[in-house]
């Protein structure tokens, strides 16, 4: 089995009129055993000032791009998880993400979907191309969404996972992972990476 990074929750606090930063963290263990990150700037398109932050260089850490409409606790808000080719060597039998436990609200199955996507910028959006064909399934306790493609999916194409939730109550630091099974391996997937995704609070003044 590969070794991965630990997810981190962190939480970033302002203090007096001058809004002096103060950050604390908290070490928060899943169930893929990923080690610990190292302090690193992260941009997300759609959350201007996002800051990521890692502890420790670990070349295992892999930083993936991700979008997502409101970054406010409690709001709902649209994520698109996106993978592009550079992030993956081979096609995809099966995509399997895990979930913070502290990322708590309820993901629905219908609300989750695999698309071929447009990458924004500038001047467009971000935004889901066309739906790939796939059964999505959510575990019970919500840590995990497995998508099975009918197909594998091709390794030349930005794809992405989009998820129409709620945004947990609680501000801070939230790091979902990515593992992917390739056709013809044995039944084990790999790790291609982690998206890092800042809750704020509703007054960030």
């Amino acid at each position: 089995m590969p070794s991965f990074p630990r997810e981190r929750s962190h939480h970033l606090s302002l203090i007096g009129r001058l809004g002096t930063a103060g950050l604390g963290a908290l070490a928060v263990a899943t169930a893929t055993g990923l080690s610990p990150v190292a302090t690193a700037p992260s941009l997300a398109q759609g959350t201007p000032g996002l800051m990521e932050f890692r502890w420790e260089n670990n070349k295992d850490y892999r930083k993936l791009y991700f979008f997502t409409t409101d970054t406010v606790r409690m709001q709902r808000a649209e994520y698109y998880l996106m993978l592009r080719p550079k992030d993956r060597k081979t096609a995809i039998l099966k995509l399997s993400i895990s979930i913070p436990s502290h990322f708590d609200t309820t993901i629905d199955p219908k609300q989750v979907k695999l698309c071929r996507m447009s990458e924004g910028g500038m001047l467009k959006r971000t935004r889901c191309l066309e739906t790939i064909p796939a059964t999505i399934e959510v575990s019970a306790n919500g840590r995990s969404i497995d998508i099975f493609p009918e197909t594998p999916v091709s390794d030349k194409d930005t794809i992405g996972v989009y998820m129409n939730v709620f945004n947990p109550f609680n501000a801070g630091m939230y790091q979902f992972n990515a593992l992917a099974q390739a056709p013809g391996d044995i039944p084990v997937s790999g790790y291609l990476g982690s998206w890092l995704i800042q809750i704020v609070p509703n007054n960030t003044n």
